[in-house]
This record gives C-alpha cells, sequence and structure tokens, in this order.
C-alpha cells in the first residue's frame, strides 16, 4: 500500500510567534522573508524572537499526534517537532530566567581545515600572508559546505570544537525547513561565514552552499546506541541501529516508524551519528557499532550521512569508516568570535530583558576581553567562549580582569553544571528532575567535592604522559576521589555513581569508557595550582617547575595569581625560584664578548638548568602578579629581589634555554627595567665598522639574486648593530612630532624592534636623527637606511673581514681608528650571516617566538662585523629600489624619491630560514606597513661616498 502525501504542514500561528519589536538602536525585520540591518549590519531575521517559544509549537505539534485517528502527515510533523525540541536544547547555557538559550539564535558557521591551505604556506609564504591580509587567500570551506560535497563524513574536532552543536544545528533547520518554519530553516543554515573585522564593508559574503534541499533528518547520540547493544558477539546489523531509533522516539510518534524507513529508503534524508569517539572500546562496543553504521549505509543509500568524532581518536585506523570523507574542524577566527558575541547579545535582549545599548556595550566589553591573550586561545573554542559569554552576562556585563579570576568563576559555573541536579523529559516531553545534585546524592558538600577535584587534578597533572592536551582521569579514580568527599559510606552506591556520573556533563565530561578529562588544560592546570597553593606553598611548586619547567609553568603562574592578594606569598615563591648562589654578577652582560666586549668572570659557574628556569619563571611571576615594574613604594628587600630577577633575565639572552624562552626573557627584561641604554636611547646606539672593499653578492641558485662580484663599496661605512627599537622610534616621534602611519608602531616592548613602520616613517627618522647630531658628525655623512648592497655586505662580510668585529657606541664619536688585523674571509658566498649551515636556533625565524624579539636573543648569528639580528627578527627597509641584477650604483636605484618598491632584507619571524639568507631580496610599497614584521636600521654614511683611504683606517 503506497503512503499517501503528507499534508502541508501547518506554520506557528502568532499566538506561538510573537511579532518583533525593537527598543533602541537597531532593526525589525517582520515575516518569514523579512530582514532588516541591525547596528554593525548584524542580520536580524524576521520572527528570529519567536524561536524562544517554539516549545510551546513544537509541544501542540506532539500532542496532536497522540490523538485517535491522526493522519501521517500529523505523526511527520510530530517527529520533526520531536526532533527540533532535542535538538535546540544547548548544554550548558540556560540563562538565570529560566529560559534555555536557543542553538538557532546564537549558532555560528564553523569552518573546516583544508589541505589547499597549508600548501599555499609552505610554498609562498609572504604571498599567502599578503593575500590572508587583502582577504584573497584560499578560501576556507565550511562545515556545511563539506556536508554538502560528500555524501559520506566524518567531522573531526577536538573537544568543545562545535561538531555536536553543528550536528544538531543541521537536524534543527532541516526539521524547521520541512516544518515550513519561519525560522530556523535552510535560509538560516545557508548563513554566510562571519568576515573578518576589517572585511566586513569590502565585499558582501555569500550564503554557504547546500544543493539538496530539505532533508528529513534522524539523529543518532552514538554512545547512547552502544549502551543498548546485546553483549558480543551477538550480531549487529543495520536492523539493530533501526530498532534503536525506533526505541528512541516518543511513545504517540512510534506510530510513525514505518512511514520514516519508507521514506529514507525511497526518497532519502540525512543521517546524523554524533560522537563516534565516545562509545565504549571495551566489550567490542566500537567494532559492534562501526558494523552498524556501516550496514546502515549500504542499506540506504539515498541518504546522507554526518558522523562526528574527536580528531585523535578518529586518527587511529581501527577507528575508520569505509568510504567516509574526513574533515576537521577549525578553531573560531576573529570573526566568527565577533559575531557569536553579537549574536549571544541579540539573544540576551530577549532573555534577560537588557536595552539594546546595554547589549551593546557588553558585546564591545567581551570582544576587547577576548583579544587578551590569556583569553585568546580559549574564545576560538566555541565551548569556551560560551562559557564567557555566560560568565559576561550573569557577572551584570563585565568578565574578571586577570586569568585567575576568570578560571576561578569559570570551574565554579561548570562545577554547579556537572554536580548540580540534571532534568529530562516525561513522557508528554515536559523537564522533570530525573537526578539530585551530586552533593545531595553524596551527602558532601561542595567544599569537599572541590578540593578532592583539586587533588584529582593535581595528582592527574603530576602523572599524564604527555603535556598536550589533558589528562585521562579513570573513573575508578574519579569515584574514589568523590568518596572521600561523602560524610558517610557510600559502598553501595558505587555501582550507581558510576551511571550517575556518565551523562554529566561540566567540569568533567566522559571521555570514553572509564575515562573523564576536564575541558581543556588550562582548567586542569588552575585546579592543579589551587591545591598546591594550598598545601606546602611554595616550596613543592617552586622544585616541580624548575625540574620539569614545561609541565608546571601555567600551574606556577595561576597559583602565584591566586596568591597575589598577599604580595608576601608571591615574593616568597620569587626568592625560592630565583636562586641567590647562582646569580651572574651584575656587569655580566648577554651579549658576546665580540658584540659587547664584556663576559662573565673567569670564576663564574655556568647556572644549572633549574637555575635558569626559576630565574625565568621568577620574571614570569611578577609578571603575572603585576610586580614587575620599579615602584618607589616598594619594601628595599623585595626590591633587592626584583632587580635580582631583573638582571637574570639579562643573563637569559644568551643563556642555554630555548630561543623562545630566551625571548620571553627579553620581553620579561622590558617589564622589569631594560638596562640596555644603547636599545632606549637613541643618542647611546652602538654602530659595527664595515670598512670599503669588494664583497659578493647574491646567491648562485637564486634566480632573483644572482651571484656577482659587487665592487660599488669602496667607501668605510657605519651599520647599526641592531634594528631600531620600538624606544627609539617614540623618541623619535616625541621630539619631532612626525605623525607615524598607524599607532600600532608605538604599542610594541620598548626594547624589541619598532614594527609596523613603512618606507617613508624611516626615511623621517634618518632625516630627524641627522639632524640631531650634526654636530656629531663630519659635515658630508648622514643617517640613512642602508642600501641592498650595504645591507648584504654587512650581514656576509667582505672578502676579507676583521679579525675582531669593531663596535663602539656613538657616545664616543668616529674619529681615525686603527684597524685591527684583517683575515681573509673563510666563507665570503656564506649563505647566512653565521655560515652556510641551517641551525634551528641562530635566528629569530618560523615563528620560533611568534613575534619580533629583542636584540641579545640570537648570539650565534652575529654578522662578520659584529651586527646582530640581520637574519630574521624583522624584515628590514633599504633605500635602494628594487630592480634587477647585476647591481649598479649608476641605474637609479638609490634614488630616494618617488613612490617606487624599495627592497626589504633579512626575513622574519614569520617566515622560514630560508627567507632569512643574506641574498633574499623582496620588496614592498614605501606606504606599506605590512601586519607586524617590517623594521629597519640605519647606517651612516659619506654623502657622495668616498673611497677609503690606502692606510685601511676608517676616516669616520
Amino acid at each position: 500500500m503506497s503512503t499517501p502525501p503528507p499534508n502541508k504542514p501547518k506554520r506557528a500561528t502568532r499566538t506561538t510567534r510573537p511579532s518583533t519589536k525593537n527598543k533602541g538602536s537597531g532593526a525589525v525585520a517582520q515575516g518569514r522573508q523579512a530582514k532588516a540591518a541591525g547596528k554593525r549590519g548584524v542580520i536580524v531575521e524576521g520572527d528570529n524572537i519567536g524561536i524562544i517559544n517554539t516549545g510551546e509549537f513544537y509541544q501542540t505539534v506532539i500532542n496532536q499526534a497522540a490523538r485517535p485517528g491522526a493522519s501521517t502527515a500529523d505523526l511527520r510533523r510530530a517527529y520533526l517537532a520531536w526532533l527540533s525540541a532535542c535538538a535546540n536544547e544547548l548544554p550548558l547555557t540556560a540563562g538565570d530566567s529560566g529560559t534555555p538559550v536557543q542553538l538557532a539564535s546564537v549558532y555560528t558557521a564553523l569552518l573546516t581545515k583544508t589541505p589547499e591551505m597549508a600548501l599555499e604556506e609552505v610554498a609562498n609564504p609572504k604571498r599567502a600572508m599578503r593575500r590572508a591580509v587583502a582577504g584573497e587567500g584560499i578560501a576556507h570551506v565550511s562545515a556545511l559546505e563539506a556536508l554538502d560535497q560528500s555524501q559520506y563524513l566524518v567531522l573531526m574536532g577536538g573537544p568543545g570544537s562545535g561538531k555536536s552543536t553543528f550536528l544538531n544545528f543541521v537536524a534543527l533547520c532541516m526539521a524547521g525547513e520541512l516544518l515550513e518554519m519561519s525560522i530556523p530553516n535552510l535560509e538560516l543554515l545557508r548563513t554566510p561565514i562571519p568576515p573578518e573585522p576589517d572585511q566586513r564593508e569590502k565585499k558582501k559574503p555569500k550564503p554557504q552552499r547546500w544543493g539538496h534541499g530539505g532533508l528529513l533528518p534522524v539523529r543518532v547520540v552514538l554512545r547512547d546506541f552502544a549502551a543498548a547493544l546485546p553483549p558480543a558477539p551477538a550480531p549487529v546489523d543495520a536492523d539493530t541501529l533501526w530498532e534503536f531509533i525506533v526505541k528512541q522516539l516518543p511513545k504517540q510518534i512510534q506510530r510513525y516508524a514505518d512511514d520514516l524507513q519508507a521514506e529514507l529508503l525511497n526518497k532519502g534524508g540525512l543521517i546524523l551519528l554524533d560522537g563516534l569517539d565516545e562509545v565504549p572500546d571495551a566489550l567490542k562496543r566500537r567494532e559492534q557499532v562501526k558494523q552498524a553504521v556501516q550496514g546502515f549505509a549500504d542499506i540506504y543509500t539515498r541518504c546522507r550521512f554526518l558522523v562526528t568524532s574527536r580528531t585523535y581518536a578518529y586518527q587511529r585506523q581501527d577507528w575508520k569508516l569505509n568510504g567516509f570523507a574526513e574533515m576537521e574542524l577549525l578553531p573560531f577566527t576573529r570573526g566568527q568570535i565577533e559575531r557569536f558575541i553579537e549574536a549571544w547579545y541579540a539573544h540576551m535582549v530577549q532573555l534577560y530583558r537588557l536595552t539594546q545599548t546595554d547589549a551593546d556595550v557588553r558585546a564591545e566589553v567581551l570582544k576587547r576581553a577576548t583579544k587578551r591573550d590569556e583569553l585568546r586561545e580559549l574564545a576560538e573554542r566555541p565551548l569556551l567562549l560560551t562559557l564567557m559569554a555566560r560568565l559576561q552576562t550573569k557577572g551584570g556585563g563585565s568578565l574578571p580582569e586577570n586569568r585567575e579570576e576568570l578560571y576561578a568563576q569559570s570551574v565554579n559555573m561548570l562545577l554547579d553544571e556537572w554536580e548540580g541536579l540534571k532534568t529530562g523529559r516525561d513522557a508528554d516531553n515536559r523537564t522533570k528532575v530525573v537526578e539530585p545534585s551530586l552533593s545531595e546524592w553524596l551527602n558532601a558538600s561542595k567544599e569537599n567535592i572541590r578540593r578532592e577535584l583539586d587533588k584529582l587534578a593535581y595528582e592527574a597533572h603530576l602523572n599524564q604522559p604527555n603535556l598536550v592536551g589533558t589528562a585521562d582521569i579513570r573513573q575508578g579514580d574519579l569515584i574514589a576521589a568523590l568518596t572521600n568527599a561523602s560524610k558517610e559510606n557510600v559502598d553501595t552506591k558505587l555501582l550507581r555513581l558510576e551511571e550517575y556520573l556518565r551523562d554529566r556533563a561540566g567540569l568533567l565530561t566522559s571521555h570514553g569508557e572509564g575515562l573523564y578529562q576536564f575541558p581543556h588544560r588550562s582548567f586542569q592546570e588552575y585546579l592543579a595550582a589551587c591545591h598546591l597553593a594550598r598545601f606546602d606553598f611554595p616550596d613543592t611548586l617552586s622544585r616541580l617547575v624548575k625540574t620539569d619547567p614545561n609541565r608546571w609553568r601555567e600551574v606556577t603562574l595561576l597559583a602565584a595569581a591566586r596568591s597575589k592578594a598577599t604580595p608576601s606569598s608571591v615574593w616568597e615563591l620569587v626568592d625560592e625560584l630565583c636562586a641567590k648562589d647562582e646569580a651572574p654578577s651584575r656587569g655580566a652582560s648577554s651579549r658576546g664578548a665580540s658584540s659587547r666586549g664584556a663576559s662573565h668572570a673567569p670564576s663564574a659557574p655556568t647556572p644549572s638548568a633549574p637555575a635558569l628556569w626559576g630565574a625565568l619563571l621568577a620574571g614570569q611571576v611578577l609578571s603575572e602578579a603585576g610586580l614587575a615594574a620599579p615602584d618607589p613604594n616598594l619594601q628595599e628587600r623585595h626590591e633587592r629581589k626584583r632587580r635580582r630577577v631583573r638582571d637574570w633575565q639579562l643573563h637569559l639572552l644568551g643563556s642555554s634555554l630555548p630561543a623562545r624562552e630566551r625571548v620571553l626573557a627579553g620581553d620579561l627584561l622590558a617589564e622589569l627595567g631594560d638596562t640596555r641604554q644603547e636599545l632606549l636611547d637613541v643618542d647611546q646606539m652602538r654602530f659595527c665598522l664595515v670598512p670599503g672593499g669588494p664583497f659578493w653578492m647574491g646567491q648562485e641558485d637564486d634566480e632573483r639574486a644572482k651571484l656577482h662580484r659587487n665592487e660599488t663599496l669602496d667607501a668605510d661605512y657605519w651599520i647599526a648593530q641592531t634594528p631600531i627599537t620600538t624606544a627609539q622610534f617614540a623618541q623619535f616621534v616625541a621630539d619631532s612630532g612626525h605623525q607615524p602611519s598607524t599607532p600600532r608602531s608605538l604599542r610594541g616592548k620598548a626594547n624589541r624592534p619598532v614594527v609596523h613602520v613603512n618606507w617613508r616613517d624611516a626615511q623621517a627618522f634618518c632625516a630627524w636623527l641627522t639632524e640631531r647630531w650634526r654636530d656629531r658628525l663630519p659635515s658630508s655623512w648622514r643617517v640613512a637606511l642602508p642600501s641592498e648592497a650595504e645591507w648584504e655586505k654587512a650581514a656576509r662580510g667582505g672578502e676579507r673581514i676583521p679579525q675582531t668585529p669593531q663596535t663602539r657606541p656613538v657616545t664616543q664619536g668616529f674619529a681615525l681608528r686603527d684597524v685591527d688585523p684583517w683575515i681573509e674571509n673563510p666563507q665570503p658566498q656564506r649563505t647566512y650571516p653565521w655560515g652556510d649551515d641551517a641551525p634551528n636556533d641562530h635566528a629569530n625565524v618560523g615563528q620560533i617566538a611568534d613575534s619580533a624579539s629583542t636584540p641579545g636573543c640570537f648570539q650565534r648569528g652575529v654578522s662578520p662585523y659584529g651586527c646582530e639580528d640581520l637574519a630574521g627578527n624583522v624584515w628590514e627597509w633599504t633605500r635602494s629600489k628594487y630592480q634587477p641584477y647585476p647591481y649598479l650604483t649608476d641605474d637609479g636605484r638609490e634614488d630616494e624619491t618617488g613612490r617606487d618598491n624599495r627592497v626589504v632584507r633579512g626575513g622574519s619571524w614569520a617566515f622560514t630560514l630560508d627567507f632569512a639568507r643574506c641574498a633574499v631580496r623582496y620588496w614592498d610599497l614605501p606606504v606599506d606597513f605590512i601586519l607586524g614584521y617590517n623594521g629597519f636600521r640605519v647606517v651612516l654614511v659619506a654623502a657622495p661616498v668616498f673611497p677609503a683611504p690606502p692606510s685601511e683606517k676608517s676616516v669616520l
């Protein structure tokens, strides 16, 4: 017997879909097709507010199916309404108003990782970065477009990455489309990927691709399916999965099962299978589930399939599904973060009855907060961004200023979610209490539960084999901790406790059979810090972090932040971390003898690795606690400790610590007060002598810079030992009144190279410094950007180089001086300033530090003349136009007028080591200030250049 065509579904009436009213700034949109542009261009959909009350509509539709004689169309509509009600519940986000947050109101489209993205970044990173800035890079593929392209898809991601949320959102929109809801529907499903903030006004984003229309959705939580399976080796196939699907239906809808199956077989649908990684491995459950899924896909060939799994789990070969494509979710971009925040507060206007103005202010506060270094990574995870939004909403519009307090409030909220009472739905789909709170069930106080969880986190962190991600906590250890927190004997409850904990989410979540995890490593570290701050502080903590810093660094910083209410505790920790008996002498310098003329006293022993790490962590502790900067009111005994930590950071720049840690020491030194005046004051700058004479320019296998012997540099010149720093550039701006091309150029650390400067800024700096030093320089000399040839010779060396580099501060003047004996350059065509080898620790390249670094961190990369950071750190402007080789001086390339492209040299922290070769040459427009990696250094040169005297003495 054929199934009669379903009746056309009825729309929700005005009683369940209230009209939209706009209060404050924003826009109003009425009706299915209506749209309006709200503040900041956020689209307000017609009837969007009514989605809050869709629960009433869903329940009405479901109740209609319970009537005797309900038609197939009624049953189909009831099924779709039931599925929508389940899918629209957003976990962990119920508001204080008692009205749950609706997934359809806050969902933000997700992106997946594509192989093409990585290929372009490797092949041409500078072009990839330029195209990304211009919004012209390889397009990301959204999760929806990945589903559109693949009939069988496994969508992977880490915990809290949005896998299940995407699956539920797809189910919700498909059901809404088939119910002909005003929202959610396919139009909402196709909402464009949020553009980046600086791209919003440049081009209109396109809707996501979905070419398959409204598909009948079927949603299965695979963990629940696995729990319902018969013991192995009982046969499991497609019928087993179908029987489970039918049993999950409410009783009043189960009559629809045959028609549902017929539609899936004959017309197709969308099978949504959530959480393959959560299927227990024991008892061969995973093998059974795979058999059922594969069998189902073989029979229901007209359907499309979406399976979700955590990435690490599905990468194991025994988890793979045959014939399924694989895509991995990306973290939120800045555009996605901001769009989620805007959608959240648009929704909160209705849930919390906020004014539009109040919501806008709160949204801006949260946007700024998520740019903070300590929150940026958390905000890239949808689950944790939602947690921040909830905290801010609950906190009246503000977030804690320090991350320790943020974690404290977050942990309390997650703990409430995890241990609180649990609700479910009765046979009539009404909310009911299923389980009491964990503290009530165990007769244990929340304080005792929290104390035991702190200890559990500490032990898990201590014993975790890997230093990435969160530790696996065995179910037995969790139950033992909770048992210790209880005031009574709970032995009789142990079996029930396993079941009680399994389906709870919040501070701990089930992670496969018998395993639990915290939602993010930072929460595990924070709880461990709470435990260590409570017991044997600071002795155990200082011992742990000095011997295993990578494991305990964040724990230490969080413990210090937790203790900063009592500064004496922080100073006690600093005293334990920063060794007095191994402290470097105050006169010692981190710079090599060739570059600074100073070294450790012969009797000074080499500090041990724990001493180095302890000193670095002491600096971080002071920074975290807000005690790093000089303070005239600080007690002298603590000021002595602060100066000791400062002097240690200077020593750490040239230590055996990894490059990233040396760069960090340089940043801490800026906070503590860098004593190297040559980096802070232009009048204390140091210069390196580069004598006139021929040198080899270019590289044999470089098409853009063919190797040739350059004989254009006949005269001596002096080149700055280091790039111009932020402090020196700020000194120029303050003294000259020059308006830099972007204020970002003044925001870097004082002792770092200045970045975000264009060629015009650098030229203005040189003109200002020439006038400032007019009395110090011979009348025919000036401060300038180096020419391309002057830069490359300083990096590689001429055919002869000094046995000892000649450096001097500008304060000593530049009179005639004897030059030390010359030696033949052993590598006149060297690839890098230090030679031809390519070690990973000689230059700030390859995002080894994720930023520019203060000079002194990469002493092994010094050039033959004593110049630092010519390889890596920042691209450096030259005064030369970008013209073909061979290099000539009479072809106009040194003309400093016009808007021609200017050569940049040296690579940077953002590019690979290959870009730091002496011969590499790129160009930028004079008005460009590309991201955070363009800087400059200066030279002292004659104008015009004149030959060096035969006596081989410097005349400057």
